[in-house]
């Protein structure tokens, strides 16, 4: 359970990262859109796991390899943004955020689910 101090640094840190993604994003990953939809931070503020979800490319994996590449790169400019906020910058670790692909897995199954025709229960009748 995440306390209150470490939720409010994670919502600060998804926005100034969004920002950053936003405007310098396209120098690494051009014609792509990375969403940051979940920011997890360690209890004491060092360490952030940032989950990034991909759209309009076709390997995520390249993709993540790429950001994780830049990881230092991204915690200097997300650092020069939060300076006077924070006394620590915290280690950036990216993740994919698979939850889209999940929801559209589930989806899928129950429509093939409700596409079976049903049996008649013989007790009901």
């Amino acid at each position: 359970m995440e306390s209150k101090r470490q939720q409010k640094f994670a919502g600060v840190l998804q926005e100034e990262l969004a920002q950053v993604f936003q405007r310098e994003g396209a120098s690494f990953l051009p014609n792509t859109l990375v969403t940051i939809t979940r920011v997890r931070v360690s209890p004491d503020l060092a360490v952030a796991k940032v989950y990034l979800s991909f759209f309009n490319t076709n390997n995520t994996t390249l993709s993540i390899n790429t950001v994780n590449a830049h990881a230092g790169e991204i915690r200097y400019k997300l650092g020069s943004r939060i300076r006077h906020q924070v006394r620590v910058v915290p280690e950036l670790t990216f993740f994919v955020d698979d939850t889209n692909e999940y929801v559209e897995r589930m989806d899928h199954l129950f429509d093939k689910i409700a596409k079976e025709p049903r049996q008649k229960d013989e007790d009901s009748e």
